[in-house]
């Protein structure tokens, strides 16, 4: 039978520290997937309260406010539909696949994206996939990549597989690579950062690098090809953090190009020299996401017990970046 949800509750306790600000941007910034549009939407049909009391558009809040949103569900059945949606898939056995990840495609169902998934593509390809998950919306999913980073990503078909293969990724035994068009050139061909990683307190769906509060994280970093004002890097994780790699490269002053969030479209170089804004601007019309793909995933496989190693090439994006940057050096 289908469990219906009619809505979800979301409570929020403004911490000391927090300045005064208006309901909507407040929300717009700690709720994840939500547009300000959306928010006003809820507040205008008095789906918001302030420590009890219905939010107006203009309302503010403060430290020490309690927030309750409610958010309506339509209902939808216990099952994810399958939906035909082309995958890469470089490679597939009986206990995983490897899928090569297109920038902008959401890997599972989440609020504000409730179909055209990679999960909704998976299940039409495949009949069986991990259910370990305690959310159903995340069937075979032992990892994730941002929407708009590419690359690859292993998916288990099964219990055992899954459990096998996210110790591998708890112990940090998997071997990532990650390929990055990054602004400027780098002082040493080689480097790791190290920096906790938190949430902005300006911007909660942002993340920063912090001395004293969140989780650590590690980024080891290797020059591979310098350009004009360019850099091609390949990056390797030893800590997994959402956003690691595009905070940690923006906090050393090299965000990734074209990256929206983390400075990666703000024009570094040449700002003042017509010619080379035009070209940088093109540049950014090709790139309009952040020139960041996942290339390699090496692990044990959790049935033969064997290493395998897998790479994919670089998107077309990334590539045409490079290709018309060395076309003008």
């Amino acid at each position: 039978m289908a469990n219906i949800i009619t809505e979800r509750l979301f409570e929020y306790d403004l911490s000391e520290g927090e300045k005064k600000k208006r309901i909507d941007i407040y929300l717009a910034n700690v709720v994840e997937y939500a547009s300000r549009s959306r928010i006003q939407h809820l507040i205008k049909h008095e789906l918001v309260t302030i420590n009890g009391k219905v939010a107006k558009a203009n309302s503010k809040v403060v430290a020490g406010d309690k927030i309750v949103l409610r958010i309506p569900c339509h209902p939808r059945p216990d099952v994810i539909e399958a939906e035909e949606i082309p995958l890469d898939i470089i490679y597939e056995d009986e206990s995983f696949l490897l899928v090569n990840k297109a920038a902008g495609m959401v890997v599972h169902p989440a609020f504000g994206n409730h179909t055209g998934t990679m999960v909704h593509a998976l299940l039409h390809h495949v009949k069986d996939l991990s259910n370990m998950n305690d959310d159903p919306a995340r069937p075979g999913i032992v990892h994730r990549i941002d929407k708009e980073t590419s690359g690859l990503l292993v998916v288990a078909k099964d219990e055992w597989t899954h459990a096998q293969l996210a110790y591998q990724f708890q112990d940090h035994s998997i071997e990532r690579e990650y390929w990055a068009i990054v602004w400027g050139h780098f002082k040493e061909p080689k480097g790791e950062i190290i920096g906790n990683i938190t949430r902005s307190k300006k911007d909660r769906k942002v993340f920063t690098v912090s001395e004293t509060e969140g989780k650590h994280a590690h980024t080891f970093y290797e020059v591979i090809e310098e350009f004009e004002f360019l850099t091609l890097v390949k990056l390797h994780l030893k800590t997994g953090r959402t956003h690691q790699i595009r905070v940690h490269m923006n906090h050393i002053n090299h965000p990734v190009f074209g990256d929206p969030v983390y400075n990666g479209r703000a024009i570094r170089y040449g700002s003042d020299l017509p010619k080379v804004k035009a070209r940088v601007e093109n540049l950014l019309k090709i790139m309009n996401r952040q020139a960041l793909h996942a290339k390699t995933l090496g692990f044990i496989h959790p049935k033969s017990k064997e290493k395998v190693f897998f790479e994919s090439e670089l998107p077309d994006d990334m590539k045409e970046v490079l290709e018309k940057i060395k076309i003008t050096e």
